[in-house]
């Protein structure tokens, strides 16, 4: 029955029951070269071990060519480096990036998940909130009150939009997501599972009769096509705005505190933190697990590499590494100069452990 459902499980490659295409169709869709077979039927996308021969598949680095040799994949995109790479594909076509290629032939057989239409039962929406067209609202689902949800917006199943926010159009909200009140979001805006936008900052003032929480006034705003991921959070700002811009991109497990400025298209990676007051500009790049501090500026177009530690101003357009954070080729010469600093010790230390020369004089004299 699961199969009748969703398919054939034995297929190895991604595919939704979407019409096959042939070799010839994908070298028309993706500007590229055919060698082979335009007939090839393409039914579904693969990675090359696990391709059959009714999947597309791709290679793009040298380090994957000796799996193009072994694998089943009946039609493969390929660079031009690697035309004439050993591998027996009805089809091979020739393009510059394979994997940008790909990627509106993902969209055509990526699986969709069913929508469901209307308002669910038990969902509860405020009699002050103000619904657009085609808009989903399902199971346990709470819209406060004077909510503005625009047009086609899905709320998904135990979602929670707070009193005074407005979601423009095609907002997507996965299970469990929260947009805490007097929030602000664009069009096509998606947050994943678990996600919490709007809540109020970590800003706490020390007195002598004990620690009082600063109220937090700003908004927290979503530009157009802003994504956030599961189990991550962007508070609002304390008295100025939190803003991340349009086409930004966070991912799971990432902190973004109050009054953080994001510019567009940046991407943050999982499990990085972005302190308050900070001011990332537009095109940056934010590696894993990376902090930056707060009350800093972060340049257009820099990339914060992994587990990097910023104390500091970053310039624009440069790639910075390390704790604390220093640009990527003085870092790589540090630890380049530490690993070589066990080698100059280790004579030293076997000078030090030597025995002491024994005094070689007599008593005659003395």
């Amino acid at each position: 029955m699961i199969a009748a459902v969703r398919g054939d499980a034995s297929q190895a490659g991604g595919g939704d029951g979407q019409a096959p295409i042939t070799a010839a169709d994908v070298a028309a869709q993706t500007g590229g070269r055919l060698i082979g077979e335009p007939g090839a039927v393409v039914r579904g996308i693969a990675p090359l071990d696990r391709a059959g021969p009714t999947d597309l598949s791709f290679l793009a680095h040298a380090r994957y060519v000796s799996r193009l040799a072994a694998s089943r994949a009946g039609v493969v995109l390929v660079t031009p480096a690697f035309e004439a790479a050993r591998g027996t594909p009805a089809a091979r076509i020739v393009v510059e990036k394979p994997i940008e290629a790909m990627l509106p032939l993902l969209a055509r057989f990526a699986r969709r998940e069913m929508r469901p239409a209307g308002l669910h039962a038990t969902a509860v929406v405020a009699a002050s909130a103000q619904l657009g067209a085609g808009v989903t609202v399902d199971a346990y689902a709470v819209i406060g009150e004077h909510v503005v949800v625009g047009d086609g917006c899905w709320i998904g199943v135990g979602a929670s939009v707070g009193e005074g926010s407005v979601l423009g159009r095609d907002v997507r909200l996965h299970p469990h997501a929260v947009v805490y009140p007097f929030a602000e979001l664009g069009d096509r805006v998606v947050l994943h599972a678990g996600a919490q936008v709007g809540r109020e900052g970590f800003g706490f003032v020390p007195r002598p009769d004990g620690v009082v929480r600063i109220p937090h006034i700003g908004r927290c705003v979503l530009e157009h096509d802003v994504e956030i991921g599961a189990n991550s959070c962007v508070d609002r700002g304390s008295i100025d705005d939190t803003v991340i811009g349009a086409g930004t991109k966070i991912d799971s497990l990432v902190q973004v505190g109050h009054n953080v400025r994001m510019g567009r298209f940046c991407f943050v990676a999982s499990q990085a933190g972005v302190a308050g007051s900070s001011r990332i500009e537009d095109g940056v790049q934010v590696g894993g697990q990376a902090g930056v501090g707060g009350h800093l500026t972060i340049g257009a177009k820099a990339t914060v590499a992994a587990q990097a530690g910023v104390i500091g101003d970053i310039p624009g357009g440069e790639v910075w590494s390390g704790y604390p954070a220093r640009p990527h080729r003085d870092q790589l010469r540090a630890y380049a100069a530490i690993a070589r600093l066990a080698q100059l010790i280790r004579p030293l230390e076997r000078l030090l452990t030597r025995d002491p020369p024994q005094d070689q004089s007599t008593g005659a004299g003395s």
